[in-house]
């Protein structure tokens, strides 16, 4: 038990390290403990990797730990992006920032996966960058409590705002309000 809590603690350690892009040695040591684990992290380690090596999920390694300023970031862009559209429609925006974290086919943090080029028109227009409304927050917050029970899209959109065509190729799982989820 005491090896798992400390396999739990040393995933933690090594996902904060990674957000800010660091490269030191990590030292674990605890109580009852045979010997001392490290892991140095380097620049072009994932976290894919890093969580294989230490039997935690990357899943869980992202759901562990998402910081107040990623939370920010996320409900700036729910905001930006779901502006007028029900409450469900927001947490789905923000589950599918989520499940492209899990996603092979996109980066490993939060802002990376906004800033990601060409995928949110409030970054191109600088909406990004307004306050996040409370219902978003609340949206972001109720997304990350749901652990993927929300949506399983990647992408969503509203048909009548964007030129799209590959979007519009997307299989899509649903309709919230005047967007829709997919795959």
């Amino acid at each position: 038990m005491m090896k798992r809590i400390v396999s739990f603690l040393l995933t933690v350690i090594i996902f904060f390290i990674l957000l800010n892009n660091l490269n030191v040695p990590l030292n674990v040591n605890a109580k009852n403990l045979d010997k001392t684990k490290a892991h140095k992290v380097t620049k072009r380690e994932t976290l894919r990797e890093i969580s294989n090596q230490y039997g935690n999920s990357k899943d869980e390694l992202i759901k562990m730990k998402i910081t107040e300023k990623e939370k920010d970031l996320l409900a700036r862009l729910v905001t930006a992006e779901a502006k007028g559209e029900p409450y469900k429609g927001k947490v789905a925006v923000a589950a599918v920032v989520l499940n492209r974290l899990e996603s092979e086919h996109f980066p490993d943090s939060i802002q990376q996966v906004i800033y990601q080029d060409k995928q949110f028109q409030p970054v191109d227009n600088g909406m990004i960058n307004k306050p996040a409304c409370e219902e978003a927050k609340k949206a972001v917050d109720e997304a990350i409590h749901k652990d993927g029970e929300v949506t399983e899209a990647l992408y969503f959109f509203n048909p009548d705002e964007t030129d799209s065509r590959w979007l519009r190729t997307r299989p899509v799982t649903e309709e919230i309000g005047n967007h829709r989820f997919a795959t």
